[in-house]
């Protein structure tokens, strides 16, 4: 128990350091030449320091089921081990920065989502890279300070329940939620706070917080987990659902199940992205793993768990609509004042339970 305290106490402490100070240019680590390398001989050189290295160690939030038949195709295509340590997003965030302030430099690439990654960013432990597969990405996938890259984005869209909602009440805009037909008959995902920031900054806080105020008069239902949000919808427990990841609702429309989803204006996403460690012993594995998570062949294998590729070189019709990316930097920054006012019209003052993946 007294291990589990003080562990929580300094990761508390790094968090409260990380996250108050605004992010600064980081000094470059020992590997940055080569991470930034573009010479022609550059691919070969990296694939036969990552063969010596023979193993690279990868932190990820991407579930098993969806993230070893990926690490399974890189070993088989290059040869080289992938040990991999799956958790929240939080919860990598917190091992990272524990083992980095203990001295321990274990991890060699991150798979993560992006605040988290911002977050590792700004204790330093992230450092700059190159990879061919960038010319395939949108602007979107970038951070302005460019440590990391999104491989893939979860898409905020309506979904609903096609044997319960007609043709005709399927929602054409935010304000069409705060309709009285859906009293009662909406879902929301209860940790949802960046979507809900998001959303509120681009009408104005005053607009956007009004809607929101009517959207909570409607006695929404308030879930945890965006997986068990689909569910419900499928099932017409839940006739309609503002906040689900479209990837989701394709995963069960594929199968037959009466869902659709919707992206309405503005749909706004969030990035997962991939990031090498500062300070590793296998520096060209690091950037191996994330060359192949970026390229057409990763890119294929995300698409085919049906989540959403970033690469525009994949087609898939899960991002082909207008989109705005969450801003990681906001998220962070802001949290504190969202999350206040989102438990106030949604929870009852209550903290909020932030999803397991």
């Amino acid at each position: 128990m007294l291990i589990k305290t003080v562990a929580a106490a300094l990761f508390g402490a790094c968090m409260h350091a990380a996250l108050a100070q605004p992010a600064s240019a980081p000094s470059a680590g020992p590997h940055r030449a080569l991470y930034m390398y573009q010479g022609a001989d550059r691919d070969a050189k990296v694939i036969a320091g990552a063969k010596k290295e023979k193993q690279v160690v990868v932190y990820t939030s991407l579930n098993t089921k969806d993230s070893v038949p990926i690490t399974q195709a890189f070993e088989k295509k290059y040869g080289v081990k992938v040990e991999l340590w799956r958790s929240s997003s939080e919860k990598v965030l917190q091992r990272a920065v524990i083992e980095a302030r203990a001295g321990r430099f274990v991890v060699d690439a991150f798979e993560l989502n992006g605040p988290e990654l911002e977050a590792i960013y700004r204790e330093g432990l992230l450092e700059e890279f190159y990879s061919p597969h960038f010319k395939s990405l949108p602007p979107a996938a970038f951070p302005k300070h460019r440590h990391y890259a999104a491989d893939r984005f979860n898409f905020f869209t309506i979904a609903y329940n096609t044997n319960l909602v007609k043709p005709s009440e399927v929602p054409n805009s935010y304000e069409d939620l705060a309709h009285p037909r859906w009293t009662g008959r909406i879902g929301i995902e209860a940790s949802d706070t960046d979507w809900f920031a998001s959303i509120v900054r681009f009408m104005g806080e005053e607009k956007g917080l009004a809607l929101f105020r009517k959207i909570a008069q409607q006695k929404p239902q308030l879930r945890t987990g965006h997986t068990l949000m689909a569910g419900l919808v499928a099932s017409g427990e839940i006739p309609l659902a503002a906040t689900i990841y479209n990837h989701n609702a394709e995963r069960l429309a594929v199968t037959g199940a009466p869902v659709k989803w919707k992206a309405l204006t503005p749909t706004f996403g969030r990035p997962n992205g991939v990031a090498v460690a500062k300070r590793t012993d296998r520096p060209h594995a690091a950037l191996l793993f994330a060359d192949f998570m970026l390229s057409p062949e990763g890119q294929e294998l995300i698409k085919k768990v049906n989540r959403v590729p970033a690469s525009t070189a994949i087609d898939t019709n899960l991002n082909k609509f207008p989109y705005e990316m969450i801003d990681p930097v906001i998220v962070l920054d802001e949290a504190q004042k969202w999350e206040k006012i989102w438990s106030e019209l949604f929870l009852r003052g209550q903290a909020i339970k932030k999803e397991a993946d």
